[in-house]
């Protein structure tokens, strides 16, 4: 009897639980190192097809992205390419994303520029490529406004963001491959976020409903005077599509250079 309790137990295996979630039976404690420079090891992907790379996403109801400072841009206030890393609740990075823009189009257009973002994973492979071409960025010209493209892998299109004209509130939708809305993003009226967080509710497309949150975390006086470092947090249900949280890390790009890039020179 103690020969098959014990084989009973070698094929049960690890509890099946979320992350984060209490153990059902309370018998299986885990003693987490420090993970602050630690990056995230691939995980077995979960049954059904993904898109290739994006299987860290099904897993994560939080995703952290902290852009790094550049001590060149700082010192001299000009503008230079935005990297930023991605990562989960942990701390643990699971993607890198570098800008590719030429430096006339940073030099005169500004926040305005058009640039690829590259998302890579942990071994380098490009798993994201976010298109943002040259675009208007006021209520003024609602013919003509921010739109960024999401191919993931690159080269197959999975989505879009796509500005919306409002004369008081940013809002924004994100689309699917054929251009459809499928969720509506609403920002305040106040972006500047002097000493607070600025959150941007995800909400169903009539807006009646909020599933998430995409949030500008204040990182204080200091940092945001002086740097062009910010840090930006994603709220969805862990079981949302994958490709949607590939469009909405793509909204947080395009919400950093709309709302939250500066340097010194415009000091």
């Amino acid at each position: 009897m103690a020969s098959k309790d014990a084989q009973n137990q070698r094929s049960r295996g690890l509890p099946g639980f979320l992350p984060g979630a209490p153990d059902p039976d309370h018998s299986f404690h885990v003693s987490l190192p420090n993970t602050g420079n630690q990056v995230w090891p691939p995980a077995l992907p979960p049954p059904g097809s993904l898109p290739p790379g994006l299987e860290y996403l099904s897993q994560l109801d939080l995703i952290i992205i902290h852009q790094q400072v550049e001590l060149l841009g700082m010192i001299l206030g000009t503008e230079t390419s935005n990297k930023y890393e991605i990562k989960n609740s942990l701390g643990q990075r699971i993607y890198f994303a570098v800008e590719e823009s030429i430096c006339f189009n940073r030099t005169f257009c500004s926040t305005l520029r058009s640039c690829t973002l590259k998302i890579t994973d942990n071994s380098g492979r490009e798993v994201i490529t976010v298109n943002r071409p040259l675009r208007c960025n006021s209520c003024w010209c609602p013919c003509y406004l921010q739109e960024l493209e999401i191919q993931a892998p690159p080269g197959t299109i999975v989505g879009y963001v796509a500005q919306k004209w409002d004369p008081f509130l940013p809002k924004f939708t994100i689309q699917n491959a054929n251009k459809e809305d499928i969720l509506k993003i609403v920002g305040p009226c106040a972006t500047c976020g002097c000493f607070g967080d600025v959150d941007f509710e995800v909400t169903t497309i009539n807006e009646k409903l909020t599933i998430g949150k995409i949030s500008k975390y204040w990182s204080g006086f200091v940092n945001d005077a002086f740097t062009n470092a910010d840090n930006f947090g994603i709220h969805v249900p862990a079981d949302l599509d994958v490709t949607v949280k590939a469009a909405m890390i793509g909204a947080c790009f395009l919400f950093d250079f709309m709302f939250f890039e500066h340097s010194l020179a415009g000091l």
